[in-house]
């Protein structure tokens, strides 16, 4: 299989492209490649250089990604090509977002859309996740995966940072069913020190994916000294319940130091409480500790009943009466 044709490209004077696809909207000359790396201006025209190249694939709960509220209990066939259009210096898939000598495309081998949906449905999950790496920048392999994957009857679901144009979510969102987007920081300039890329596109993405019918859950790293204070924190949300839903899951998770950020230390627990408590002073319904087991459960809004117990990452045992609490008969938001 040849390097694929990207989609969504202006082209400009003198051999230059514009790639259309995420917010960055790289302007690109012949010969080079944009900031994901993975996209390279051949004569005049935009090459995707990943498609079907997959770096990464495995059968995970579909909590892991993490999504809650989004069949749980089922498993999930979660695929990856390498590259990123961010540089996250926290990153702990740096190996494999990163493009580098060890992971160029044209070293992996060509897995076919068809094969990832045989795949799925032999090892018996209920969906296709786009995720480990950034799924924005493999958008045309992903395509074809998804819709293949809906004529199977396999859900699929994006993890991602939200670093999407319009027009790639114009495309994209009649074959994506979930999503989860990670606000990383709630400051631009902060936002764009660590990952090179703006706040408000992924806003903007969060606000588009609801509005076209995804499912949405939000997921925030809380980092010492990045995004832990009290403005940034109260910012997300706010956003959240004011712009998006109470009924969106926010997922606050702790940082745990990686080797080439190792000068940070791990998010104390407390932290993670505080901004839960943020969270649901807010008006959040649906609010989780990532990394803290005693967070992870969900709870009727209306009335306190559990109604999913979640075992890790492993198993989640649902106690629900048709998506709702067996108890007060209150709805529990979400695609079950």
């Amino acid at each position: 299989m040849s390097d694929q044709l990207a989609l969504l490209v202006s082209k400009l004077e003198d051999g230059k492209v514009r790639c259309e696809l995420c917010a960055h909207r790289c302007v690109i000359r012949p010969g080079q490649r944009g900031l994901c790396k993975v996209r390279e201006n051949r004569g005049g025209e935009l090459f995707s250089l990943i498609y079907g190249r997959l770096i990464a694939s495995h059968v995970d709960p579909i909590e892991k990604k993490p999504l809650y509220h989004f069949m749980p209990g089922s498993l999930s066939f979660s695929i990856a090509s390498p590259g990123c259009n961010f540089r996250c210096k926290w990153c702990q898939n740096e190996d494999i977002a990163q493009i580098s000598p060890s992971n160029e495309p044209g070293r992996l081998p060509y897995t076919p859309p068809e094969r990832v949906v045989e795949t799925a449905l032999a090892t018996g999950c209920q969906s296709i996740a786009f995720t480990y790496t950034e799924p924005t920048i493999s958008f045309e392999y992903n395509l074809d995966v998804s819709r293949l994957a809906h004529e199977a009857g396999l859900k699929t679901a994006y993890i991602t940072n939200g670093y999407m144009t319009p027009e790639m979510l114009e495309l994209t969102v009649p074959t994506l069913d979930a999503a989860n987007v990670d606000i990383k920081a709630f400051d631009d300039r902060i936002h764009r020190k660590y990952t090179a890329g703006h706040l408000q596109p992924v806003l903007d993405s969060c606000v588009a994916l609801l509005k076209a019918g995804v499912w949405l859950e939000v997921t925030t790293l809380v980092i010492p000294g990045v995004n832990d204070d009290e403005d940034q924190l109260q910012g997300v949300a706010k956003f959240i319940a004011t712009k998006l839903s109470q009924d969106v899951p926010w997922h606050i998770s702790r940082y745990f130091p990686q080797p080439h950020f190792h000068e940070i230390p791990a998010t104390p627990a407390k932290t993670i409480f505080h901004a839960m408590d943020i969270g649901r002073k807010a008006g959040l319904r649906y609010v989780y500790g990532g990394n803290l087991a005693a967070s992870t459960d969900t709870n009727c809004p209306n009335c306190g009943e559990r109604v999913i117990r979640r075992m890790g990452y492993a198993d989640a045992i649902l106690n629900l009466n048709e998506g709702a609490c067996p108890k007060c008969g209150f709805r529990i938001a979400g695609v079950w």
